[in-house]
């Protein structure tokens, strides 16, 4: 690798991340679960209750206690599948997987990725740099999987081709 290309990961350390996106998800949850409980007890005031067939407050109050609860189970379950996915560090030349800590270069500098098994597009900041929560659905990180350390990806941004360099995975 040459000196623009070397890695600068070791400043980010995965255990941290996931520590970072762990707290992220555990205070999403508990916003979500106050909603849950003021959507459900809107949903079953006796002010919610219908006073014609066209009074739909009650109605609409059900529908968002049950897509709060909806949300309280997803956070849950990513929290899940982060806890249980550990830290393991990845060798030199193993390629990115899900749970792999990921330093690309392109156009617009480095950028760290950690490839996840949910939350995608969560953010968190650690060692001084952002990494943002991909997962191998979303474009990006579907066209990351199966890369290794010194691979370039084109990458196609707003319609233009740009390369990217996998300077490191962890």
């Amino acid at each position: 690798m040459s000196e623009l290309l070397s890695p600068t990961i070791f400043t980010v350390k995965k255990k941290d991340v996931i520590r970072k996106i762990l707290g992220h998800l555990t205070g999403e949850l508990e916003l979500y679960i106050r909603a849950a409980r003021a959507a459900f007890a809107e949903a079953t005031d006796e002010q919610s209750r219908s006073e014609s067939k066209y009074d739909t407050r009650g109605l609409e109050a059900s529908y968002l206690a049950r897509g709060q609860a909806r949300q309280v189970a997803e956070t849950e379950e990513s929290i899940r599948l982060f806890k249980s996915l550990g830290a393991r560090a990845l060798g030199a030349n193993e390629p990115v997987v899900v749970g792999a800590l990921v330093e690309l270069e392109g156009r617009g500098g480095r950028a760290f990725y950690l490839i996840g098994p949910r939350a995608g597009g969560t953010e968190v900041e650690v060692g001084g740099h952002e990494v943002l929560v991909l997962t191998p659905e979303s474009p990006l990180g579907g066209q990351l999987m199966g890369h290794r350390a010194g691979d370039t990806l084109k990458i196609v941004i707003a319609g233009t081709r740009h390369n990217h360099t996998v300077v490191s995975v962890s």
